[in-house]
């Protein structure tokens, strides 16, 4: 890893990424894409040490309290976040400033700060938000080998659930020819149900590819999955949405079971309740947080 100092924490949207890089190995991440012009390697983390006080600032001067995210590009719990405590520190201080967090991560480590997250859900509004994408055990320790399983992950959500913090589910991405089977689709979909989870963000059945995570995609289709490299750029060639040929009947199937069970399926619907904020919060003075 190397440590930097940010001249900003809080993108326009409110959102937030303390590290860049990744040391999750997901095949399929596109963090790794040029686009997003990172000058290092992947793997090598960079640290945004000044992030707790510029992210204090930021809140400080805000005229109105809202929802604070992170996770997007970066997952808040990599290894390295188990001693460095950068993440804590910054969910405290939403905490301490009466702001609520809407937060994703693939990693179980986000069980370290349950109890912030009770906290600041108690005062405003927590969101946990986790991303699944195979149900196979085996499976998902090729495609995302640096990272909790998904049977880990499902275990987190119970937690929530059994805590009171609502929780969201992305199911994504879904690899053609490889985790885009109903089986997997309908093992993944009893798991959210069995979690109670708020909502699901499902986009398609597919995954997307640009320079930069491509190649990477590529090389490790030749490592696991001899020969479908081939297949892929007799079907694709170079194109940034590889849909599924199964997309229409497992969206169907997605959408049938959130239907059933309640569970938030409409894109805007999920994505209102991700930024909406609990004015009441607003009413709470900082000793009522402790």
């Amino acid at each position: 890893m190397h440590k930097v100092k940010a001249k900003g924490i809080l993108s326009a949207s409110n959102g937030m990424n303390l590290y860049r890089g990744c040391t999750h190995g997901c095949i399929y991440c596109d963090s790794r894409s040029k686009c997003y012009q990172m000058d290092h390697d992947f793997e090598d983390i960079e640290v945004k040490e000044n992030a707790p006080e510029l992210l204090a600032d930021a809140l400080s001067r805000k005229r109105k309290k809202c929802m604070i995210g992170t996770g997007s590009m970066t997952d808040p719990y990599l290894h390295l976040e188990q001693h460095l405590g950068l993440t804590r520190r910054c969910i405290e201080i939403i905490g301490q400033m009466s702001f609520g967090l809407s937060i994703l991560t693939k990693s179980t480590g986000i069980l370290r700060d349950l109890d912030l997250l009770k906290q600041i859900h108690q005062r405003s509004k927590c969101v946990v938000q986790m991303t699944l994408t195979t149900f196979d055990e085996e499976l998902c320790k090729v495609l995302e080998p640096g990272v909790s399983t998904t049977r880990e992950r499902v275990e987190a959500l119970k937690i929530f659930r059994d805590n009171g913090i609502p929780t969201v589910v992305w199911l994504c991405p879904f690899l053609p020819f490889i985790n885009d089977t109903e089986e997997n689709i309908r093992g993944l979909l009893d798991y959210c149900v069995e979690a109670k989870v708020k909502g699901i963000l499902c986009y398609g059945i597919g995954l997307t590819l640009r320079d930069g995570n491509r190649e990477y995609f590529y090389q490790k289709l030749d490592q696991h999955f001899p020969g479908l490299k081939e297949k892929y750029m007799a079907a694709y060639r170079n194109a940034y949405e590889l849909v599924s040929p199964n997309h229409e009947l497992l969206m169907k199937l997605v959408r049938d079971t959130c239907k059933e069970n309640d569970i938030l399926f409409d894109m805007d619907q999920i994505w209102n309740y991700l930024c909406e904020f609990d004015q009441t919060s607003e009413q709470l003075t900082f000793a009522d947080f402790w």
